[in-house]
């Protein structure tokens, strides 16, 4: 196989997303041209309220969430997590982050930014959403985040105002179902032969990719 196509699945509150963008990154750096990262949102954080209530309220609510979150994220010290996370600035849900992110996907698709400028986006979205506290549920707040990755927020804003990133969005949350997507971060390949799901290593995603691309055309990957 010359090539391999991941489709990355994943929220933009999820802290397993968070910890994991670097492992995509690396990815992408150790295999220039033979792999492609496409990047699709969906809502584990949809109805922040709802799911806190679902999952917390009988573990601490927010406060035992923002002691989870910062418990996974001592083990990876390539990431900041602020004191405060969950608590300041809570937003009400993900989906405006991933309209954001989808107007920049849009973006990138038509050659207007950059390649790879979604997922510097995420990035920058994550660290102002974890490290700093900030509510990425505002849409001032998403703006200075897409200055602060290096985009013009009025490239962005008509994508916002007319539908499209929306149309985008609706397409991601389509495919999540026809896909029956339920763990953010998920990483599907080979035509939905290969899915990884949730805290991955780096070394498995890789041996799955390397023995993607050394099978002879056809062949059925034993991995």
């Amino acid at each position: 196989m010359d090539s391999v196509r991941i489709t990355h699945f994943s929220d933009a509150l999820c802290v397993w997303a968070y910890v994991s963008q670097i492992r995509c990154d690396e990815l992408l750096s150790r295999f220039p041209g033979q792999v492609s990262l496409d990047c699709r949102f969906f809502q584990v954080f949809g109805d922040v309220a709802s799911k806190i209530r679902a999952g917390w309220s009988e573990r601490g609510g927010l406060e035992g969430y923002s002691a989870h979150v910062r418990d996974v994220a001592a083990d990876f010290p390539h990431v900041d997590v602020h004191p405060e996370v969950w608590l300041r600035n809570t937003p009400e849900s993900s989906m405006p982050a991933h309209l954001l992110l989808c107007a920049v996907r849009l973006l990138e698709q038509a050659g207007e930014v950059d390649a790879g400028s979604v997922r510097s986006t995420a990035w920058t979205l994550r660290e102002a959403f974890f490290r700093e506290c900030a509510n990425v549920g505002e849409r001032a707040v998403l703006l200075g985040i897409v200055e602060k990755a290096g985009l013009r927020p009025a490239r962005v804003e008509p994508l916002l105002d007319d539908g499209r990133a929306h149309a985008a969005l609706s397409s991601d949350l389509e495919m999540v179902r026809d896909q029956t997507v339920r763990a953010s971060p998920t990483l599907i390949f080979n035509e939905d032969r290969q899915r990884l799901t949730g805290n991955v290593g780096y070394r498995i995603i890789e041996s799955n990719v390397r023995e993607l691309l050394e099978s002879p055309e056809g062949q059925i990957s034993w991995c």
